[in-house]
């Protein structure tokens, strides 16, 4: 079925490029005759000096458009193709003498006067002849042109899928990483509460299933909204204070947010968590201090915990090289990330511009 669809769409092209042909050779027939006629009542001899000049003009066409366009100019073999041109002019004017003989010997009996005026010289059959190549030479250029466009224009739409997908699968790949990452760190305090048969075990399970929620289920949308990813943010903190207990002092401050405001789901708890993991308790406690505002379509985000010795690996945790990542596919060239650490403290800071959802 398909083979047999194939076949007739192929016949039914080269159907309609044998129909345009004729029409435009059609088209040249009597355009020489209306050239050649002009001053002359005799349409007839007219009419037949041009038919019989139209199997050079046929010939030198097809030889450039087909051969010597496709083959060498297009090509760029521009020596061969001026020395090609050379022969095919040579060989097409003497074929059209023959034709301008071919009008004084046969049409007229070797009367001069009674050829029509613009055949009587060769140099108006060079001009008719050569004009129509030209125009044909022309066209074919603008076709081969247009189908190259077209055919450029495809294959950039290709590789901008494929890079698309490449993106979409880096993305998933880098999920796949934060997930585990951050149910180990949550499960490994839920298994100390456990052994101690802490009465703060069922609050911190409930916590971590809201979290799960959020992660299996909202983590594969392209976009959520902040207030939601805020309300996970405290449910993490929430966990990580019944582990730390009174060695752990967090302060938050989240100003201006609202459901209209979109983000990419998992794009700020990783920089919490990093917090934790690489935070060190200075004056016996852990400090990390938050702050989250929304101010003119842009989201300003910072943390930062206590430290006393810096170490590269502070910033090389899996959750934040996934999140640089993730930032730069999701928001290219949209936000600004920054990363310090001086005074005993390692801060975070990000800008992002986001997306109102308006519906």
């Amino acid at each position: 079925m398909c083979s047999c669809m194939i076949s007739r769409e192929f016949i039914l092209k080269k159907i309609a490029k044998l129909l345009l042909h004729t029409i435009f050779w059609v088209v040249v027939l009597f355009g020489y005759t209306y050239f050649f006629g002009y001053n002359t009542e005799n349409i007839n001899y007219v009419f037949s000096f041009s038919l019989f000049l139209m199997p050079v003009t046929i010939g030198t066409t097809y030889t450039v458009i087909d051969i010597l366009i496709p083959k060498y100019l297009i090509k760029e073999r521009y020596l061969l193709f001026i020395l090609y041109c050379i022969y095919t002019v040579i060989i097409s004017a003497f074929f059209i003498v023959i034709s301008f003989f071919y009008g004084l010997i046969f049409l007229t009996e070797i009367k001069i006067g009674e050829m029509a005026p613009m055949t009587r010289s060769p140099f108006f059959l060079f001009i008719a002849v050569y004009f129509v190549v030209f125009i044909a030479s022309a066209l074919s250029l603008a076709q081969h042109n247009y189908k190259s466009t077209s055919a450029n224009q495809k294959l950039k739409t290709k590789i901008l899928e494929a890079q698309l997908k490449l993106k979409e699968q880096e993305l998933q790949y880098l999920k796949m990483q934060i997930h585990p990452h951050f149910l180990f760190n949550t499960l490994n305090t839920i298994y100390g509460f456990a052994l101690k048969k802490s009465e703060e075990t069922p609050e911190m399970i409930l916590r971590l299933s809201n979290l799960l929620d959020y992660l299996l289920y909202q983590v594969d949308k392209p976009l959520v909204s902040l207030q939601d990813e805020v309300d996970h943010i405290k449910d993490y903190v929430v966990l990580e204070q019944m582990r730390f207990s009174d060695t752990l002092d967090v302060k938050m401050n989240f100003e201006n947010i609202s459901n209209t405001i979109q983000v990419a789901p998992m794009l700020l708890i990783p920089f919490v968590e990093n917090s934790f993991k690489h935070g060190q308790i200075k004056n016996q406690k852990l400090s990390i201090i938050m702050d989250l505002k929304y101010v003119e379509n842009e989201i300003h985000f910072c943390i930062k915990n206590s430290v006393l010795n810096y170490s590269e690996n502070n910033n090389q945790g899996i959750g934040l090289v996934n999140i640089k990542k993730r930032l730069d596919l999701l928001y290219p060239g949209k936000h600004h990330l920054k990363i310090i650490n001086n005074k005993g403290w390692y801060t975070v800071k990000l800008t992002l511009k986001t997306i109102i959802d308006e519906s």
